[in-house]
């Protein structure tokens, strides 16, 4: 729908993304810096995915949903860097306001997504520390695809929200986004209407996309750690341990960088802290997920060296 035809009277028909640096003579560098970022996170990620396809030892429950969290990490970089890397190197920095919304949207969606598959990696953990004899049962094929399938669906219904919800703002008067893709806290900032309850959505939606994962996600690692202090080996804790540090990482990286940014909607002034956690959201935690699941894993390891050397295993 144009814009301007609207019944929300909106009168902005583009918005000027403004980046990272409004130096032109930095441009080159940053279209650089940020085309290998995307080499290398979308390389790593199909290195990723690949590697789980081809080796069978990998062919389980906890790589099916690293195999799913590779696919969305490369959407997720996908949805705002190329786009990005178009600005720099046509020095046309306006955007439409659909495209604008489309890319709201998307990333949005990546992002719940990401959320939902990092809590059922955390119940998949749980089920197989705490739960061994029951774990072939509980989380078998069907019952993977069902969480990966609700995972994409509650996705999609909170970016479908939020991006009717944005819609309906009006948008008449500045139209400078001090950012380098559309994002909520940035759009909040321009609207001529109130945003009061666009914010109290995002709360509320929020409490259920990422504080009920987060929840869950302490209480499955709770449980896990009570089980594995009852180890009496060090090695056995140390090996059950290892089985579960990559995905701690990730959480605490994603969901910190996550937190800041969605805590700051009501700042009256967005800063150079905002564009550095942007940065940090959409380029570097999909470009670290693939280095910290396989730096310390000797499976994922061995799988990527079958993936680069093309020799497949006997076993």
């Amino acid at each position: 729908m144009d814009p301007e035809s609207g019944a929300n009277g909106t009168a902005v028909t583009e918005f000027i993304l403004l980046g990272l640096v409004e130096m032109p003579e930095l441009w080159p560098l940053l279209f650089v810096l940020f085309l290998f970022a995307y080499l290398v996170t979308v390389g790593g990620n199909l290195s990723i995915l690949a590697a789980i396809l081809v080796d069978p030892k990998l062919h389980t429950p906890m790589y099916f949903f690293l195999g799913n969290l590779s696919v969305v990490d490369v959407g997720c970089i996908t949805v705002t860097v190329p786009s990005m890397l178009s600005r720099l190197l046509t020095h046309k920095c306006a955007i439409p306001y659909g495209p604008c919304l489309t890319q709201l949207f998307f990333f949005d969606l990546l992002v719940g997504v990401d959320c939902f598959l990092l809590t059922a990696m955390a119940y998949d953990r749980f089920l197989a520390i705490c739960q061994p004899l029951t774990y072939s049962t509980r989380m078998s094929q069907m019952v993977q695809r069902i969480l990966v399938a609700v995972s994409w669906a509650c996705a999609f219904t909170n970016a479908l929200t939020h991006t009717v919800a944005i819609s309906t703002l009006n948008f008449c008067g500045p139209n400078v986004i001090h950012h380098f893709y559309c994002d909520l806290p940035q759009l909040f900032q321009l609207s001529c209407s109130s945003t009061q309850l666009n914010e109290l959505l995002v709360f509320a939606l929020g409490f259920i996309m990422a504080g009920m994962p987060m929840a869950l996600i302490v209480i499955s690692y709770a449980h896990v750690a009570a089980a594995v202090l009852r180890i009496h080996s060090v090695g056995g804790r140390k090996k059950a341990f290892s089985t579960c540090s990559s995905h701690l990482t990730v959480v605490a990286l994603f969901y910190g960088s996550g937190i800041f940014n969605y805590m700051r909607l009501g700042s009256a002034k967005l800063s150079d802290k905002d564009k550095a956690v942007g940065i940090f959201n959409t380029v570097i935690n999909p470009m670290l997920n693939p280095v910290i699941y396989s730096l310390r894993n000797p499976h994922v390891q061995g799988a990527l060296w079958q993936v680069i050397t093309g020799k497949r295993s006997l076993t």
